[in-house]
């Protein structure tokens, strides 16, 4: 696991992913023919075909950029106030310790409030809002905290990756650097007739945005996008509200966002059924309701473009810390290789 440890622990919040970009690079760099970052800052590693080239491009998206924090404002006192990038909860921020990235290397702050023992009690009731919330970075006033960070800094969760039983594990970020995971190990593994363009795109947590530029550019005959999904299998959620559970195997996505987003071929689900069935692997057929996939802007590039997504079953997704199976990993591995392999 030290692969997804490394992409897990590290910090690359939307418009920020260089540190993911870098650490895929080097990983890839023995098992693909190029490597290229575009101006949007999307890494395409390329993989041709070492046998008979039947023409086609494949691509396979993976966004690398994390839900996270900016410095917004620096106030007399040396505390930090900050705007939210991507879809954060604001429940979930209080206390959470943070990591702000500067041009001098990191620094460590916690993000803080008005006390509880000072709040009236319908103030205690109510969630409080992130802009009446600040970030603690020790500093004595707003000349002492100007010495260690500026406006426009980003900010990440603390890196908090660790091995649970059963063959799961828990971290930060695991939306979506799982998906940069399995693209990397699918790169690695595949031997396919077509030539496979394996993407780390950007700013997909704030518009999708890398996925449209960088599908524009390849122009593939078909994509998938790597993802995680929504596991409902505790307490709080109903079944039919988020079908897809941890530990049986990865998700084919039929339709997310109600249709507002993708709605997968017949012709691209019939693949994805066959390369699991041929890989031997659990899968999950999922209908989704809420959010959407890079998948979304690849389909509608250019005149269109057959597409997919797979996801890995994950818990408490958007938040500091969320939890998946690594043998759910694994079989998305094997399901998109045999997919590949076989078009």
């Amino acid at each position: 696991m030290e692969l997804l440890e490394k992409l897990v622990n590290a910090s690359g919040i939307s418009g920020f992913e260089g540190e993911i970009a870098e650490i895929l690079k080097k990983e890839l760099s023995n098992h693909v023919d190029d490597i290229e970052e575009d101006i949007m800052g999307n890494l395409i590693a390329i993989k041709k075909p070492k046998k008979a080239d039947n023409g086609l491009k494949v691509m396979l998206a993976s966004h690398m950029d994390e839900i996270g924090l900016i410095v917004r404002h620096i106030d007399k006192d040396g505390y930090i106030l900050f705007s939210k990038i991507g879809g954060i909860n604001d429940q979930m921020l209080m206390n959470q310790m943070v990591t702000v990235n500067t041009k001098d290397g990191e620094i460590s702050g916690v993000i803080g409030a008005k006390p509880p023992h000072r709040m009236k009690e319908a103030e205690r009731k109510k969630i409080i809002d992130h802009e009446n919330m600040f970030i603690d970075i020790g500093a004595v006033d707003k000349e002492d905290a100007e010495k260690m960070i500026e406006i426009g800094d980003p900010i990440s969760f603390k890196p908090n990756f660790e091995k649970f039983p059963n063959d799961l594990i828990m971290g930060k970020a695991l939306d979506n650097r799982i998906g940069c995971y399995v693209m990397a190990e699918v790169l690695k593994k595949v031997d396919s007739k077509a030539t496979v363009y394996g993407v780390g795109t950007v700013q997909e947590e704030v518009g999708l945005k890398g996925a449209k530029t960088s599908a524009f550019k390849i122009n593939p005959d078909f994509a998938l996008a790597l993802d995680v999904t929504i596991a409902g299998d505790h307490p709080g959620i109903k079944e039919d509200e988020a079908p897809a559970k941890i530990a049986k195997g990865p998700a084919i996505i039929l339709v997310d966002a109600s249709g507002r987003g993708l709605i997968t071929p017949q012709k691209v689900k019939k693949l994805l059924i066959n390369g699991a069935k041929k890989a031997g692997v659990n899968y999950q057929l999922e209908v989704g309701e809420g959010g959407t996939t890079d998948g979304t802007a690849i389909h509608l590039t250019r005149a269109g473009i057959p597409t997919g997504v797979v996801s890995v079953p994950t818990r408490y997704i958007h938040t500091t810390v969320s939890v998946a199976n690594f043998n759910d990993i694994k079989e998305t591995i094997d399901l998109l290789v045999a997919t590949i392999n076989d078009i």
